[in-house]
């Protein structure tokens, strides 16, 4: 009685002892959706008694079955929001529980129903670490761009973690990937244009895949540097001050779905064969650890047709030259296209990070800090204002 009586207060708590901010209002968004998952997967468990006949066709299709997946992941991070947020955390537990038991019951449905897997990657995680670490260790410790800079260097245990929740996280990742490219092949008529490209040899298919992903993810990229409000996100990413192979990793929850979505729009809208699509995602997951690795190799010769290391780490600077510049992830063309390229000859940035060291330490504190409406101290795009002569 005990706990339903904190649970009763909780809900009715006062407005001036709930303010933006306190996890009240997630709590209880958190507890919606997980009734309402709840509710839903019952109603899949026993169509024909809980159905309205009139509306019956609105199950025939694959929406409600989307639908239901998008409030059982929003009941868990709705909760999770809460239980970080919140001192008391009656609502927040609730809510997750109730989200818990959901999706236990999603995963069993009878009479043929078709089920609906929930999984925590946590063998990708492993996999990754194993695969991606034994690689990129040793080429960082036999050339180095900073020999000074050992591998258990400041923070990885904050870049860990990161790589630990994105692995474990893959599944609502990938849903989120999706939902967008879901929306353009069901509503826009690309079908001469998917032929054209089913068409093409797989290596031709690749490239432009790589092409085309990397057009948006810069326009995407340089949103994330011009707009306020998305800077406060992609700057937990720019907080590190040593850049190695897990560098990568520190992105914030909102940044990836935002980038992910996007940027996947046309490589999964345009027709390209599933082999050139598998082959992309494998190039692009090395190639991200490999732009951000302390590796020091002289690619003068590249450095004109792909992105490198030290281009990547200028984008990376603190420098006054080093202020958003270098958005591409693949091919440089796209900043010598509309003026953003910076590459001086040999030279690497002297320092890393946040210009006025912003950003907090640790994850947690890194996850609120965009929800703290904090704003840029400079304007979208801005250098760091010269001292005085």
């Amino acid at each position: 009685m005990n706990y339903f009586r904190a649970l009763k207060e909780q809900l009715e708590m006062p407005r001036d002892k709930r303010p933006l901010g306190s996890g009240w209002l997630s709590g209880v968004l958190a507890l919606l959706a997980a009734l309402t998952g709840l509710l839903g997967v019952l109603v899949r468990w026993f169509p024909e008694q809980l159905t309205y006949p009139e509306i019956a066709f609105l199950h025939e299709g694959g929406l409600t079955l989307a639908l239901l997946r998008f409030v059982l992941l929003a009941g868990y991070a709705l909760a999770l929001i809460s239980l970080i947020l919140s001192r008391r955390r009656t609502l927040g537990w609730t809510a997750l529980a109730i989200s818990v038991v959901a999706s236990l019951m999603a995963t069993h449905q009878p009479e043929g129903g078709v089920a609906i897997p929930f999984y925590f990657g946590l063998d990708y995680f492993i996999v990754n670490v194993l695969v991606v670490g034994f690689l990129f260790i040793p080429l960082e410790r036999f050339f180095p761009a900073r020999s000074e800079q050992t591998v258990l260097r400041a923070e990885w245990q904050e870049d860990m973690f990161y790589y630990l929740v994105s692995s474990m996280l893959v599944q609502v990742f990938n849903f989120v990937t999706l939902a967008p490219s879901t929306y353009v092949n069901v509503n826009m008529p690309l079908d001469d244009i998917r032929t054209h490209i089913e068409n093409l040899p797989f290596w031709v298919q690749v490239a432009l895949i790589m092409l085309a992903t990397d057009f948006v993810q810069y326009w995407v990229h340089r949103a994330f540097h011009t707009f306020p409000v998305l800077w406060n996100f992609h700057a937990i990413h720019h907080s590190t001050k040593k850049m190695d192979w897990l560098a990568g990793a520190r992105m914030h929850f909102m940044e990836i779905m935002i980038l992910r979505s996007l940027s996947a729009l046309p490589m999964l809208t345009l027709g390209f064969r599933p082999e050139a699509v598998q082959a992309y995602l494998l190039v692009v997951y090395f190639y991200s650890s490999f732009i951000h690795s302390n590796i020091g190799w002289n690619l003068k010769i590249f450095e004109r047709l792909l992105v490198t290391p030290r281009f990547h780490h200028w984008h990376h600077g603190s420098d006054r030259d080093a202020i958003d510049i270098n958005y591409a992830s693949h091919f440089p063309i796209y900043d010598w296209l509309f003026g953003t390229h910076h590459l001086p000859d040999k030279e690497w940035p002297e320092k890393y990070g946040v210009v006025g060291d912003t950003v907090p330490r640790g994850y947690w504190r890194q996850f609120l800090y965009p929800l703290g409406r904090r704003w840029r101290p400079e304007s979208p795009g801005a250098k760091p204002t010269p001292p005085a002569e």
